[in-house]
């Protein structure tokens, strides 16, 4: 329950925006729900109209019918306002819950981004935000409508008889303590459903996207199996949630229906005494009628709202999650770098327990190329992580042109990079939207010389609309080698101040690269730059050559010098060329 009022009070300054739509929509339900109970009360009176055998008033009956009309009419008008005003309540909550989500996803330091599943994460944006936006529209449409039903049916039957509306006041606790037990147990189970529901969706994100090394290393058996082990976890707790709200309904129902029973009795036996008329006592069935079966609906509306909050209380969690630590109010904007980057006794680990970088130092001067080289897992990709600040260092400082880059705005720092990563990224949409995100004010001619430059044009000119042809979901329907062009061409085309080339040039036939290299060699050309790479004869011509190894440079040097050490990087590029030396 604590955890409970804790995520209702997280969701309280999203419903603020909407106080206006929630008085209104209030204001809806009493004029529908008051004019609905009033109802009973002219029934009663019509009822009372007969008099006896051949003795009945049907002129004031007739009043009474047209009364009937008009309330059950303007009843249904409030009400068909109401839901309109709920809807627009709900989606406008949750569309603001969305923004603020994905608005601290785009916020969240890469540290989080790398320790938690994607799905789990889409699965708390769309699924869990539906989850939230069916039980907050159940809540508003139902739980207005319920307690002035409640209160209005509880007014009139005191009015009618006190002592039957007191009755119905003492048995009315039963159905609350009901609808507690059982909410309490649906939240647990809704909670666990929707943590598990994250965990799936994880899984079938994870392995659809992986579909290929699934199917060559033949593992879609063992796929099977781990989706089967958490489809049943997910089956188990959704038996276990829909068991205990499947309770609600049976279980208030008997209970509303033996107050029914005793208030019908109870009635009975008033009027036979003459303590009221029989219109009354139609009336006041009528209301003990409605008036046990809001507490069926609230019910089930605090059931689903188990679910909901469990839901939203995940993606609450989201929204508050830490982001990364904010540029400092006065940092300064990075602008055209000459390039003179430092690197002052850092340290660094991605857990506490395993450190990866120990006093690390370098020293760039303004247009030098640096090349980094080494085996798997020796920290070239988290130099270039630092450089670009998606890590902080533990401790020790790294510099632009003096600025130690803390104090810089990482928009700027960024900014001042063109990075092309082994991984390529794009987006869905034109293959122009996709190489001028560095550079939107780019021309066609602009944009048509980078692809020359980096050799992309020729299959870009091949495609079925040129540069304006539609590619999907991470460049769908394109070589691995044609999306790494283009994501060369993206950084050309952007021309930066300083470049970060990490495996730039892995997914591209060896002819091509070639003549990317002369790309690159002529991009490179007084512009600081960092070059990550596995094929040794790509950095022969680099100024400045880093061999590490666990997080330290052992060796560092030219091509030429580095050779004739005949340590590390000689025993690394001579396995590269069977043991000869070019």
């Amino acid at each position: 329950m604590t955890n409970q009022l804790t995520t209702i009070k997280k969701l309280l300054p999203f419903l603020k925006p909407c106080r206006g739509l929630f008085v209104l929509a209030l204001m809806a339900a009493t004029v529908s729900s008051l004019l609905t109970l009033y109802i009973p009360r002219l029934t009663g009176e019509a009822v009372d109209c007969i008099i006896g055998p051949g003795n009945v008033n049907f002129h004031g009956a007739l009043m009474i019918i047209v009364k009937i009309a008009v309330c059950a009419c303007l009843a249904g008008f409030f009400q068909w306002i109401m839901s309109i005003l709920n809807n627009k309540m709900t989606f406008e909550i949750v569309r603001d819950m969305r923004n603020a989500a994905f608005k601290n996803i785009e916020r969240l330091p890469l540290k989080y981004l790398d320790s938690n599943p994607s799905g789990d994460l889409m699965s708390r944006v769309i699924a869990d935000a539906d989850q939230f936006a069916d039980g907050l529209l159940m809540g508003f449409t139902q739980f207005f409508t319920g307690v002035v039903t409640i209160l209005g049916t509880l007014f009139f039957m005191l009015m009618i008889d006190w002592r039957i509306g007191l009755l119905v006041v003492v048995l009315t606790p039963l159905s609350f303590f009901v609808a507690k037990f059982i909410a309490t147990h649906t939240y647990e189970y809704a909670k666990l459903q929707a943590g598990i529901r994250g965990e799936e969706t994880g899984f079938v994100n994870e392995m659809i996207a992986g579909q290929k090394v699934v199917k060559a290393f033949g593992r879609e058996e063992a796929v099977l199996r781990d989706f089967d082990e958490i489809n049943e976890r997910m089956e188990k707790a959704s038996l276990k949630a829909t068991f205990y709200s499947s309770l609600t309904n049976p279980s208030t129902r008997f209970v509303n229906n033996t107050v029914y029973a005793l208030v019908a009795i109870a009635g009975a036996f008033a009027a036979i005494g003459k303590l009221m008329t029989v219109g009354e006592l139609t009336s006041f069935l009528s209301y003990a009628s409605q008036y046990t079966r809001p507490f069926n609906e609230i019910s089930g509306v605090i059931t689903e709202l188990q679910g909901a909050i469990a839901c939203a209380e995940r993606l609450v969690d989201l929204i508050e999650e830490e982001p990364e630590i904010p540029d400092p109010v006065d940092a300064e904007e990075l602008n055209m770098p000459e390039g003179r980057v430092r690197m002052d006794s850092v340290c660094f680990s991605y857990t506490p327990d395993r450190e990866l970088i120990r006093d690390f130092s370098l020293s760039v001067d303004p247009g030098m190329r640096i090349a980094i080289v080494g085996p798997t897992g020796c920290g070239k990709t988290t130099l270039i992580n630092l450089l670009m600040r998606f890590y902080d260092v533990n401790s020790g400082s790294i510099s632009v042109d003096g600025k130690d880059i803390r104090k810089v705005t990482r928009r700027s720092l960024r900014d001042s990079y063109g990075m092309v990563l082994q991984d390529t990224w794009l987006r869905s949409g034109s293959i122009r939207d996709n190489l001028t995100i560095g550079n939107p004010e780019a021309t066609d001619e602009e944009i048509i010389e980078a692809a020359k430059t980096c050799h992309s044009h020729s299959f870009i000119r091949r495609l079925p609309k040129g540069y304006d042809t539609y590619i999907g979901e991470d460049g769908g329907g394109l070589s691995a080698g044609q999306k790494q062009l283009l994501c060369i061409t993206r950084v050309m085309l952007s021309s930066p101040d300083m470049l970060i080339l990490d495996e730039a040039t892995s997914s591209i036939d060896t002819r091509t690269e070639i003549r990317i290299q002369k790309a690159f060699h002529s991009m490179m050309a007084g512009r600081t730059s960092f070059i990550v790479a596995h094929r040794l004869s790509t950095i022969r011509e680099s100024d400045l050559i880093l061999c590490m190894r666990d997080g330290n440079i052992v060796e560092s040097g030219t091509h030429k010098e580095l050779l004739a050490e005949k340590g590390f990087y000689y025993q690394l590029y001579m396995s590269q060329f069977s043991g000869k030396a070019i």
